[in-house]
């Protein structure tokens, strides 16, 4: 998702400056503060002090020495809730034990900085926190150690912070932060913030433990489906089963004479039971007796969606890079390479459903929201919009995330919720069975791929296409982030692919097809990755060469991709004779700012089924905050690419997805996951994304090995034991 999701810097953007302001009870305020496009310029010239109800207070310091950090990420097991505050506590000279955390409340303007959209997604929180936050610690740390400098009457330069206080070395006094932070909340921001040499770095780069872990192990940590409110009702949803079908009729005689049932709501789509509880509620939906008009697609199916992206791809597209002529060397090759690879859709089947609590009050014309969400403010403002309330008229409570990979990108469920809500004259709580969840998710839609190559007489490629069709999440999404129409995220990966072939074309063609479909962890990249790392490997194949020499004869001018590749080769041992029936297998992956290698070694046993024994990781994600962190991150996103290149599809039969929890949509099992080996290189650049190239890395190492073990090219995950069967 290039456009919207590569973070420019402050200074680059223009968009966000720093800010200074009294707190309430007398504290110290700081932030970053944004504004859209050229209002920052006659507003900063205007009033360099700003409001402070325009303030996206990142750090609030009271007098009684209290730091409160107003996070503007949501936590959803990435750790930003630890790597965060690693960056404020490093710049302001306090341990990481005296910050206190807060989500933000729904507001894209004050805490959407530094692009004005609430979000959390795309592998971007680091990336673009690491220099807001960082300034932000610094500023406050520079007005406090002034203050202080005032107050002694000595010079700035003569003092220093450290543990929360300011120490003036020559004479040995020292003073509390909070102390200094009316008189710090008077001065103005520093002209030239003064970062730390990362040199000097105390907890940057270290490993520390998440801050989350706690309340998360000893189940004190609230998630948006732990909501309880008094007077409470809870609501199970059916939805139309087949894609675009409509309510028809409902009988609900039956239902509605069950213990603790208390209505059923009809929507146009839709049927809730409302009860008591949860297992009244799904007690009354069984119950029901529903005739749903099933539409245009009712007789869809998978192969209709195939069909429709692979004959997508005969039509023009946007063209996202065009390098010299690859279209015409490789139409006047006769000896050309070519093949047509599949995605399949895919549901992101996270571990907490889909869920929310809403409490509309018509008589007050008011609303409370309990959620978890990566979109805070939509959240709020679409459901406002069904409530028929202004935004400020709804307060809504952020909560942790129990797995997000995009799906709580979207607001279906909170708009759902609403509607409901609405009907009911009590806080209702709608919660999606895993069922539920499963059969209308917003899948990752299925994409068609076409790559062409032309090779020179040593084998290596002179000329490389590679062509996509599929749907645009960006069109419905973010659409203001398309380039001419071009869908930078479906091309993410591939238009910045690091071989260097003097001919390389990239296009995308859109079709958004009949089904919805959405972002899913790793989106662009974990496509286009899976499909070039598999061809490349295929051409590899076909001159009879090693698949990292071949890579590494394309790598003279990217040190750092050619540098994770070596690493990860060189750990795994490369080259080694596996036994029969097994296999080793390479890729690469770049995108996020971030460059990564993996190895995988699997097994495939007699019936086709494959085990994953090992998988090697090097990764180069620039400055890295906390390496827990990454490879925590790097082992979540292995397995979670594991699990979809091993059992991840979502099919249609007869209009309706086939599949319905985790018995028939599997998710890699404790016992199945291999050992993983990761290996972070030292670097001085900008941080990199780290939540997602773990996933968008491995399908292709996993399909190469694959390959190495029985000689059969895969190009339509996922890995179907009768296809791998021994002959």
């Amino acid at each position: 998702m290039n456009a919207p999701f590569n973070p420019p810097s402050i200074e680059q953007s223009r968009r966000g400056f720093l800010k200074i302001a009294a707190a309430a009870g007398g504290g110290l305020m700081v932030g970053f503060w944004s504004l859209p496009g050229e209002a920052f310029a006659a507003t900063a010239a205007a009033s360099p002090v700003a409001a402070s109800a325009d303030l996206n207070a990142f750090i609030a310091i009271g007098a009684d020495d209290t730091i409160t950090l107003t996070m503007p990420k949501v936590e959803m097991g990435q750790g930003t809730y630890t790597s965060i505050p690693m960056l404020i506590a490093e710049e302001l000279e306090v341990d990481m034990d005296k910050i206190a955390l807060r989500h933000a409340p729904p507001n894209a303007k004050v805490y959407g900085a530094p692009f004005g959209d609430q979000f959390t997604g795309g592998s971007t929180s680091i990336r673009l926190m690491w220099e807001p936050m960082r300034q932000t610690g610094a500023a406050a740390r520079m007005v406090l150690i002034q203050a202080a400098a005032d107050q002694w009457k000595v010079a700035p330069d003569s003092c220093r912070a450290e543990h929360g206080e300011v120490v003036h070395a020559a004479s040995g006094r020292r003073i509390k932060y909070g102390q200094l932070v009316q008189a710090a909340a008077k001065l103005p921001v520093p002209g030239k913030i003064a970062l730390k040499d990362p040199k000097d770095f105390k907890l940057i780069g270290k490993p520390l433990k998440r801050l989350d872990a706690k309340g998360k192990t000893d189940g004190t940590a609230l998630f948006g489906i732990d909501t309880v409110v008094p007077g409470m009702k809870v609501a199970v949803v059916a939805a139309s089963p087949v894609v675009g079908g409509r309510l028809k009729s409902v009988k609900d005689a039956k239902a509605r004479k069950l213990r603790g049932v208390r209505s059923v709501i009809k929507l146009e789509n839709a049927v809730a039971v409302v009860a008591d509880n949860y297992w009244y509620a799904k007690q009354g939906l069984a119950a029901l007796d529903i005739t749903w008009d099933d539409g245009q697609y009712a007789k869809l199916s998978t192969d209709d969606v195939r069909a429709i992206m692979v004959d997508a791809l005969k039509k023009p597209g946007k063209v996202a890079r065009n390098d010299g002529d690859a279209l015409k060397a490789i139409a006047a090759d006769n000896k050309r390479v070519e093949a047509v690879y599949i995605n399949p859709m895919l549901a992101h089947a996270t571990m907490e459903p889909m869920n929310c609590t809403v409490h509309y009050n018509a008589k007050q014309g008011s609303a409370e929201i309990w959620v978890g969400s990566q979109v805070p403010a939509r959240a709020r403002d679409d459901a406002a919009k069904v409530l028929g309330l202004a935004p400020e008229k709804v307060t809504l409570h952020n909560h942790l995330i129990g797995g997000g990979f995009g799906r709580r990108l979207y607001t279906d469920y909170v708009v759902q919720a609403a509607a409901l809500a609405k009907q009911v004259k009590a806080p209702l709580k709608v919660v999606w069975s895993r069922e539920e969840d499963i059969q209308h998710d917003l899948v990752r839609g299925l994409y068609a791929h076409s790559v062409s190559a032309s090779l020179d007489a040593k084998g290596m490629p002179v000329a490389f296409s590679h062509k996509i069709a599929g749907p645009s999440n960006l069109a419905t999404f973010a659409p203001s982030f398309l380039q001419n129409g071009l869908d930078t995220d479906n091309v993410e990966g591939s238009d910045t692919f690091s071989y260097d072939i003097p001919n390389m074309r990239v296009e995308y063609t859109r079709e958004d097809g009949p089904v919805p479909s959405g972002f899913w962890r790793g989106v662009g990249p974990t496509r286009n990755m899976a499909v070039l790392e598999s061809f490349i490997d295929e051409l590899a194949e076909k001159t009879g060469q090693d698949p990292l020499a071949y890579r590494l004869a394309m790598l003279d001018k990217q040190p750092r991709a050619a540098n994770v590749l070596k690493l990860a080769a060189q750990r795994a041992g490369w080259g080694e004779t596996p036994p029969a029936r097994s296999g080793r297998g390479i890729a690469l992956m770049r995108a996020w700012g971030t460059y990564l290698a993996q190895v995988v070694d699997v097994s495939v046993n007699d019936d086709g089924e494959v085990a994953v024994k090992r998988v090697v990781c090097v990764v180069d994600c620039g400055h890295v905050v906390n390496p827990d962190t990454v490879v925590a991150q790097i082992q979540s996103g292995i397995n979670y690419g594991l699990t979809a290149g091993l059992f991840g599809a979502i099919t249609f039969k007869d209009g309706r997805v086939e599949q319905s929890n985790f018995h028939d949509y599997r998710i890699l099992r404790l016992s199945e996951a291999p050992v993983i080996e990761v290996e972070i290189v030292s670097s001085t650049e900008a941080p990199g994304g780290i939540g997602e190239p773990g996933t968008a890395g491995v399908g292709a190492a996993l399909a190469n090995a694959v390959f190495a073990a029985t000689g059969k090219r895969v190009r339509e995950m996922p890995l179907r034991p009768e296809i791998l069967k021994k002959a």
